[in-house]
């Protein structure tokens, strides 16, 4: 539909910022009026799923939504009224109830003047006993880097029911400080790194408007948890390695600010954590581990200060890095996941599927890591990798801000998931790479960890361009018994075919993000069987 612009909304863009925009034909879409940004859902449930849209008008508007069993309206199912207001950045959203288990809907929105929304296609979860279900996960997608192949990819599917977001949905930065040069045609606003909550606003009003992100929302339904990106790098409960409280103020407030934009603009519930139930087949779980109750992360680099670096990385081990009270969830919300892995297999339940934001296995850096920067190579990467090798000597992992700096942590979410007899299947984002890992308790296979590489966000081609990909994949093979498969160059996501006796999870490689195309895509698949919690062997 062609959208209208009202001088009055204008006039209310300037006094928010917004008459200063960087790019002129973004700044008429963004202060355009009626439908602005498509449709999407969420939160899904046997009877019900969550509804989204956004409507400009030139106040508080009431909108009728329908949902229908065919895409012409004949059969309305369900509906409700909903209000966009300014109050919530002239966002909607609605939960509707009264809906058949499995089943494909379809819905749109109504405005007063007769006007409608994009028909947004949704599906709710089935109860029983269910032959199959397919997922799609998706992280990291730092816009000016390139185009969102991956969502325009999963979109043209017609086998997935569900996608599941692990964050970094956006990214905070100003232009120009990651990437250092954006690239043509992937225009984001505002132009400085957003810390107030119109700020967040108009970064996520920039991302909505892609169409390939507007087109997975379209036509299925989401569950997304945030990472750090949606508040900033390296967030934990107390602050953020991309916050200075001196120029950019209180922790709280930011986090505030990007919380509320987040609740807005994504088809969420207002839910820190919460379980999704697939009939007999799976329970997704998906936690809260970024800023709710994380603690701040270790200094890896605070060990090699000093004079005995080989004391000081064997006092570091043995006293933060495993101390028992680190903690990613806080005792609330681990109680609640223990609980609810040991409810679901008491059910019947066939797989238990954790939905999160970090990579759970373990990555060591091997000895050889430096050697991928040649002797006039830049010499600070090579000294950091030399000491990250020497971390690994003493078998200390190179990401804190991943599970690997919360062993402590981990052990007792693995634990708990053998002693509730799980099939632990673990989906996660963050590391921008691919990587398949398989996870154990005690000496005991748990399950498998499908961590999913970045829709556009670089990789270690970006530190390490010299390094041959499958190269830097094998060595890390070679350090980590329990890494199965890794990807260290190419951008995509992530599918699950999940089945009674069997989930295969394939790796969608995507040919290039620097042009908009889903010609050419590469994959890789690994399966777990129900009862071996390990990768088949091919």
């Amino acid at each position: 539909m062609t959208l209208a612009l009202d001088r009055r909304l204008l006039i209310k863009a300037g006094a928010l910022g917004l008459a200063a925009l960087s790019t002129p034909g973004l700044a008429q879409v963004l202060t355009a009026r009626g439908f602005t940004h498509g449709v999407a859902s969420g939160e899904p449930a046997a009877d019900s799923v969550l509804l989204w849209t956004r409507y400009v008008g030139s106040g508080e508007t009431k909108l009728r939504c329908e949902v229908a069993e065919d895409d012409a309206f004949r059969k309305v199912a369900s509906g409700g009224d909903v209000v966009a207001s300014p109050a919530r950045d002239n966002c909607a959203k609605l939960v509707v109830a009264g809906l058949q288990p499995g089943k494909w809907y379809f819905y749109r929105f109504i405005a007063p003047d007769g006007t409608m929304s994009e028909v947004g296609r949704t599906r709710t979860l089935p109860v029983g006993e269910v032959d199959r279900f397919g997922i799609g996960l998706f992280s990291c997608s730092n816009m000016p880097f390139g185009w969102f192949n991956a969502y325009a990819h999963a979109a043209e599917r017609d086998d997935l029911d569900l996608i599941v977001h692990v964050g970094d949905y956006i990214y905070e930065y100003k232009i120009g400080e990651y990437p250092d040069h954006p690239m043509a045609g992937r225009p984001i606003e505002p132009a400085n790194e957003i810390v107030t909550l119109a700020d967040y606003r108009l970064r996520y009003a920039s991302y909505r408007l892609d169409p390939d992100l507007r087109a997975l929302h379209r036509r299925l339904p989401m569950i997304a948890q945030w990472d750090d990106h949606e508040f900033a790098n390296d967030a934990y409960k107390d602050g953020a390695e991309n916050h200075q409280p001196k120029t950019e103020g209180s922790w709280a407030v930011r986090k505030a600010a990007a919380e509320k934009a987040y609740r807005e603009w994504l088809p969420v519930s207002d839910a820190d954590w919460g379980s999704y139930q697939i009939g007999s087949l799976a329970t997704i779980f998906r936690p809260e581990t970024r800023v709710t109750q994380r603690m701040k992360q270790l200094d890896l680099g605070s060990a090699f200060k000093g004079g005995d670096v080989g004391k000081a990385l064997l006092a570091f081990r043995d006293g933060p890095w495993l101390s028992a009270d680190r903690t990613l969830m806080g005792a609330a919300q681990e109680d609640w996941l223990y609980k609810s892995f040991a409810a679901s297999t008491k059910a019947g339940t066939r797989w238990q599927i954790l939905a999160q934001q970090i990579v759970m296995g373990m990555l060591k850096a091997p000895q050889a890591l430096a050697d991928f920067v040649p002797a006039k190579g830049d010499a600070r990467i090579r000294r950091q990798l030399m000491a990250i090798s020497a971390a690994a000597k003493v078998g200390l992992p190179f990401n804190m801000d991943s599970w690997d700096g919360y062993p402590a942590a981990r052990e007792r979410l693995l634990k708990a998931a053998r002693e509730a007899d799980c099939n632990l299947v673990v989906l996660s984002g963050d590391s921008h790479n691919a990587w398949g890992n398989e996870l154990s308790s005690g000496g005991a296979a748990v399950g498998v960890e499908y961590a999913g590489q970045s829709v556009t966000s670089p990789g270690y081609e970006e530190y390490l361009p010299l390094a041959k990909p499958d190269a830097l994949s094998a060595v890390l093979r070679g350090a980590n018994p329990e890494l199965v498969f890794a990807d260290v160059k190419r951008r995509g996501y992530v599918s699950l075919d999940v089945r009674p006796d069997q989930v295969r999870g394939t790796w969608h490689f995507m040919s290039t993000i620097a042009e908009r195309t889903t010609a050419n895509t590469d994959s890789t698949t690994l399966a777990v069987k129900w009862g071996d919690r390990v990768f088949t062997k091919t």
